[in-house]
């Protein structure tokens, strides 16, 4: 054997893989095994996380290498009287969080909205994108090409809807910047998230598109990061993807000051100054904390907790109406949201679901108009404690694990 050169004898050893199975990589012998993988290299014993109530192989296609839980703390908030089209009625609120004050605040809300006759939830569209970028030779090749898919719309429908059973493509845009066509798909996916969904019947169009063109393709991409997964834009803002949902309330002066203590007044100039800070910090949210609500409730739910990220954006509108109540709405743009697939049949997530009376088929605008709900909820709770200055007092009191 000859001995190592000097350039290779100092590399680090190249450490152990997690232990899999291809034949069974969720039965309990290789769970265990992988476990205790862990526990040797790192020295953790994995006490709390290697204990659950469920079979592991119902999360086959949510994670790979299973090998226990984290257990997120559950509480409810509520009831949440809710007005929508397809949200009607008192909801009590599954919300998976560990920040403090967390649960009490929204159900503060929920009581202020309740008082003032329920939360007013309207989805004002639903689409989910795929934003295929074509690369041509020159602009007026791109500029030809935009024509080319406009005439044959009926075609790429019939192509990218061949490869799903709910997925309906509605409408394609086109960019165009220097010699490439950027074409951002537009398509309704029932009760799914559906960007998987999504990307499969993109590429089915896509490849019927470079067999049929006339144009001269010299690179084709499925994304071009136009449809901004997992990431806030101001496309987003003003197209919207998942669902756009408005939350809205006439929340009644006796109510807020006996509740909250606050003056309509005071919410009404706060808002005016925030959404300036808003502006000159150049935030994609004039309000206040939406995404609490969002991540707490999909995290209990089994949504996809990264798309929080487009459902950062908000647009908070408040106003005094002549009785001297206030007005107040939020729009949500981009909220994306599932009651079928992904982590919603998971035993626990849908027990949360299953409260919420959201699982399964024709569900998923029910539980975007609960999401809204909620979200302003919080919105009004934590502006009140801001005018009345009970913010960082209530903080102390009942957020700060010491």
């Amino acid at each position: 054997m000859n001995p190592p050169s000097s350039l290779t004898a100092n590399l680090p050893m190249k450490p152990a893989a997690v232990p899999c199975s291809k034949e069974d990589n969720y039965s309990p012998p290789v769970i265990a095994e992988r476990r205790a993988f862990v526990e040797k290299a790192t020295g953790v014993a994995l006490h709390h996380t290697s204990q659950y109530s469920f079979d592991p192989k119902v999360t086959e296609g949510n994670i790979e290498n299973f090998t226990g839980v984290v257990q997120v703390p559950l509480g409810f908030a509520g009831p949440l009287l809710i007005k929508g089209e397809h949200a009607q009625g008192e909801f009590l609120i599954p919300l998976a969080t560990t920040e403090g004050t967390l649960v009490a605040s929204y159900n503060r809300g929920m009581k202020v909205l309740n008082l003032s006759g329920g939360v007013i939830c309207t989805v004002q569209d639903d689409h989910m994108q795929r934003a295929p970028v074509f690369i041509f030779d020159d602009a007026r090749e791109a500029r030809a090409f935009r024509k080319w898919v406009d005439e044959h719309l009926d075609d790429l429908r019939r192509a990218a809807e061949a490869t799903t059973g709910s997925g309906k493509l509605s409408y394609i845009d086109t960019y165009l910047a220097s010699k490439f066509a950027f074409l951002r798909f537009n398509f309704r996916t029932g009760d799914a998230a559906g960007q998987n969904m999504v990307s499969r019947a993109t590429f089915a169009a896509c490849e019927w598109i470079l067999e049929h063109t006339p144009a001269n393709v010299r690179r084709f991409y499925l994304e071009s990061n136009l449809a901004t997964d997992k990431k806030p834009s101001h496309m987003n803002l003003l197209h919207s993807r998942g669902k756009r949902v408005t939350a809205e309330c006439t929340i009644r002066r006796d109510v807020l000051q006996e509740v909250l203590h606050a003056e309509p007044e005071s919410l009404a100039c706060h808002w005016g100054v925030a959404s300036v800070g808003s502006f000159l910090s150049g935030a994609n949210n004039n309000g206040l904390h939406s995404t609490n609500a969002i991540a707490a409730m999909f995290i209990a739910t089994g949504q996809d907790a990264a798309n929080v990220a487009e459902g950062t954006s908000g647009i908070i509108y408040l106003e005094l109406t002549p009785e001297k109540d206030l007005y107040v709405s939020i729009t949500i743009p981009s909220l994306i949201v599932a009651t079928h697939g992904g982590g919603t049949g998971l035993p626990t997530q849908r027990e949360c679901l299953q409260v919420l009376g959201c699982l399964g088929a024709g569900k998923v605008r029910k539980l975007a108009e609960i999401v809204a709900g909620v979200v302003l909820a919080g919105e009004i709770s934590l502006a009140a404690a801001i005018s009345s200055l009970e913010w960082v007092p209530s903080h102390e009191k009942h957020g700060r694990n010491r």
